[in-house]
């Protein structure tokens, strides 16, 4: 069966080496993960491409290496380990900074895998340096970040990740504690809000200063570079933030166009200047899940007619932002109550949603979660990073 585990013999940890290792390396999740019921196959090919240098920009600010476990020769584990010279060079005081390494991707037939994998990649951050250890993040705090420790039941929307409930033990015996937890929130969206938010939408409907638009496909490298230039304004001071940078916002560009609607991502001025945004995706995973993270022999031209008139479910919003300098007004909730009520609209109407998905949202995120607690939304998963020392 797979994913069963082989407990004998001794756990071999090496380094990843060569392409013949790097498929080991991906192949592995697709075993170990088979009987999972929620887990949702990434397409092989971006699986291959996030660890591949060269394919995934990170590789451009990040010391990565890849490691493998074997048992008797068979594969039973993997992990990454990895240095965001980005990451470090933040203050310390926003969760990363000097001294800061990671560790991710993780899959793991047993503890004592899981463990060996651990260690290992703890002993690689320490002979580069590193004193503290922020993990699982896989590899970006912008791809994976976080272990899932509730809503196991649920497969993740796209962009989120899902790992199994055997982990969390695991790493918490090895010394690891919770230093964040992200959360994610689910609501109904085939139904109008509360009627304060829909006082509050009006209200913003009837102010000259204030214009919210879709954006433009037809200037889809500029729309991209004003979202993302808000973004990297709007979240510089949130825990664990890590700039985008110019080859990363084209490569986030290049791979959002595909499920990038103009009436699902939105962009609110005020007087004129881009202030706010609000990104919203259809639920990519819902097609993806039955492929196997194949698309031949027939998958390819299933997800081509999806893309060219997607049907979801849900849809993820996995951006917003406002610029930091209004975060504090009442203005900053205004927009974002009116861009969520225009894309809800257009969701239900026009792609079949009746479901909404809202995150990752920091725990901590006051702002954030009086916006969610608002339109009636329920938390729904919860991802946990966890820190520790490595200071022997």
């Amino acid at each position: 069966m797979a994913g069963t585990p082989t407990n004998s013999g001794e756990v071999v940890i090496t380094p990843v080496s060569g392409k013949a290792d790097r498929v080991a390396f991906v192949d592995l999740a697709y075993r170990i993960n088979a009987q999972d019921p929620a887990w949702v196959p990434p397409l092989r090919m971006e699986a291959t491409e996030l660890v591949t240098p060269g394919k995934n920009p990170f590789f451009e600010h990040a010391e990565v290496q890849l490691f493998l476990a074997r048992r008797g020769g068979q594969v039973v584990g993997r992990i990454s380990a990895h240095i965001d010279k980005l990451a470090t060079a933040m203050d310390p005081v926003q969760g990363m900074g000097p001294g800061t390494g990671n560790w991710g991707l993780m899959e793991a037939e047993d503890e004592a895998v899981a463990k060996a994998l651990i260690a290992r990649a703890e002993d690689w951050l320490r002979e580069k340096g590193m004193t503290r250890v922020l993990a699982p993040i896989s590899m970006s705090i912008w791809e994976e970040p976080g272990q899932l420790v509730r809503g196991f039941e649920q497969s993740p929307t796209v962009m989120m990740g899902h790992q199994s409930k055997r982990y969390p033990p695991y790493i918490e015996a090895m010394g690891y504690a919770p230093a964040k937890s992200l959360l994610t929130y689910e609501l109904d969206i085939s139904k109008e809000f509360p009627p304060l938010i829909q006082r509050i939408v009006a209200s913003g409907e009837k102010n000259p200063r204030i214009r919210t638009r879709g954006v433009d496909k037809s200037k889809f490298d500029a729309e991209a570079k004003l979202i993302l230039d808000i973004l990297n304004d709007a979240w510089s001071d949130n825990w664990g933030f890590v700039p985008f940078t110019d080859t990363e916002i084209a490569y986030a560009g290049k791979k959002f166009k595909p499920i990038v609607r103009e009436d699902l991502i939105m962009i609110a001025e005020y007087d004129g200047e881009p202030v706010a945004f609000m990104m919203t995706l259809p639920d990519l995973n819902e097609v993806l899940k039955p492929m196997g993270g194949s698309l031949f022999p027939f998958n390819w031209a299933k997800l081509l007619l999806w893309l060219r008139k997607p049907q979801s479910r849900t849809m993820r919003v996995p951006l917003m932002g406002v610029r930091k300098r209004l975060q504090a007004s009442r203005l900053a909730s205004q927009l974002a109550f009116m861009m969520i009520e225009y894309i809800r609209r257009n969701a239900v109407a026009r792609y079949g949603s009746s479901r909404g998905e809202i995150g990752w949202i920091l725990d901590d995120n006051q702002g954030m979660v009086a916006i969610a607690d608002a339109i009636d939304s329920k938390v729904n998963k919860e991802y946990v990073i966890y820190g520790k020392s490595l200071a022997s």
